[in-house]
C-alpha cells in the first residue's frame, strides 16, 4: 500500500508569514522589554505600565494573524477541525490545574501542530488557550501572553523537520524531545510576562528598572528557579510521557482525519441537470 503525503490544513502565504512575523516581533518586545531597554530609557520609567500596553496590542495582533491565515486556506473543514481540537485541549487543561505542572493539553498541541502544520498550530494554540481561560476563569491581562506563547509552542511543532518522511519511533523521539524543551521554554516566557510586577513582593529577584541588563538577567534566572522550575519540570515530564504513550494512536487519528477531510481540495458545487 502506498504512503500518502500528509495534507496540510493551512499553507502559509506571504500575507500570513508577514502577519506571524509581525506578531512574533511585538511578542518578543512584549515579553523581553526589560532586557531590551537600557536603564535610562523612558520605557523603564513606566515599568508597571508597559506589559499592560503590550497585552492590549497583542490581542489585536493575534486577531490579525488569525484573519490572515484564514484568507490563505482555513476553510470550513479546517475550522471544524480547529474547533474540535481546541475544545479537546480546553477540556484537558483543567484536569491538572494547580497540580505540579500536570497539564495534558501540551502533548495534544505538539501532535496537532506536527500533523496540521505551523499556521494551523499557531491558531490552534491561541484559540485553545483562550477557550480554556473561559472555562477556568483565567481571563486577565496575562491571557494575550498565554495565547501567544501557546501559539508559538504549537507552531514550533509544525516546523520540526521531516513531516512527510519521519515516522515511527524516530518521530516520537523528536516530538517528545521538542515537547520537553518547549515546555520549559513556555514557562520561562510566561515568567517574563509577570516578573516586572513583582517589585513590591520579592525585592531580591524582582525586576529593577534602574539596574543594568546583566543584573536583571541574574534576577530573572533566580526568579525562574525559585518559582517555576518544579512546575515546568512536571509539565515537561507529563508531555513526554503522554507523547510516547498516546502519540502513535493520536498521530494516526489526526493524519487519517486530515486525509479524509482533504483540506486542500476546494469545495465545488455542480449545477442541477
Amino acid at each position: 500500500m502506498s504512503t500518502q503525503r500528509q495534507a496540510r490544513a493551512v499553507r502559509l502565504g506571504p500575507r500570513s508569514v508577514a502577519a506571524l512575523a509581525l506578531v512574533s516581533a511585538v511578542g518578543v518586545a512584549g515579553f523581553g522589554w526589560p532586557f531590551l531597554t537600557p536603564p535610562t530609557s523612558r520605557l523603564s520609567a513606566h515599568a508597571q505600565d508597559a506589559p499592560w500596553l503590550f497585552a492590549g496590542l497583542l490581542v489585536l495582533l493575534v486577531a490579525v494573524v488569525a484573519a490572515a491565515i484564514s484568507e490563505s486556506g482555513l476553510g470550513p473543514k479546517a475550522v471544524a477541525m480547529l474547533g474540535v481540537l481546541a475544545a479537546a485541549g480546553a477540556a484537558l487543561r483543567p484536569i491538572g490545574a494547580g497540580t505540579a505542572g500536570i497539564e495534558p493539553m501540551f502533548f495534544l498541541m505538539v501532535l496537532s501542530g506536527r500533523v496540521l502544520g505551523p499556521g494551523f498550530g499557531f491558531v490552534l494554540g491561541s484559540v485553545t488557550m483562550f477557550a480554556s481561560a473561559l472555562l477556568t476563569g483565567g481571563v486577565g491581562p496575562w491571557l494575550p501572553f498565554q495565547m501567544l506563547a501557546m501559539g508559538w509552542f504549537a507552531m514550533g511543532a509544525g516546523l520540526l523537520p521531516g513531516p512527510d518522511r519521519l515516522r515511527g519511533r524516530a518521530e516520537l523521539a523528536v516530538l517528545a524531545g521538542y515537547g520537553f524543551l518547549a515546555a520549559f521554554a513556555y514557562g520561562t516566557v510566561m515568567n517574563m510576562a509577570g516578573w516586572p510586577f513583582m517589585s513590591a513582593l520579592a525585592s531580591n529577584v524582582a525586576f529593577d528598572p534602574h539596574a543594568p541588563v546583566a543584573t536583571n538577567l541574574a534576577r530573572f534566572v533566580a526568579y525562574c528557579v525559585a518559582t517555576s522550575l518544579g512546575w515546568d519540570l512536571g509539565r515537561a515530564v507529563v508531555t513526554v510521557v503522554l507523547t510516547l504513550a498516546l502519540g502513535p494512536a493520536v498521530l494516526r487519528a489526526l493524519r487519517r482525519a486530515t486525509r479524509r477531510a482533504a483540506f486542500e481540495t476546494p469545495v465545488t458545487f455542480e449545477a442541477p441537470r
